[in-house]
């Protein structure tokens, strides 16, 4: 596991979106990166579908 450096403004972003999402802030940053990954992967997708694609693959690891 390594150490992430990110702005301020961003860490106080993710520790309020990970209340409203009960999650952790080191989730809540985890799952920003992964939703970023897919749509990258997939640029034509809509949100909904990369969060059906990303929970598919974490039931998939589990």
């Amino acid at each position: 596991m390594g150490i992430v450096k990110i702005d301020d403004v961003l860490h106080e972003e993710a520790r309020r979106a990970s209340v409203v999402m009960c999650r952790s802030i080191n989730a809540q940053a985890e799952f920003w990166m992964k939703i970023g990954m897919f749509a990258e992967a997939h640029p034509t997708s809509s949100f909904i579908e990369i969060v059906a694609m990303q929970r598919a693959e974490t039931r998939a690891a589990a």
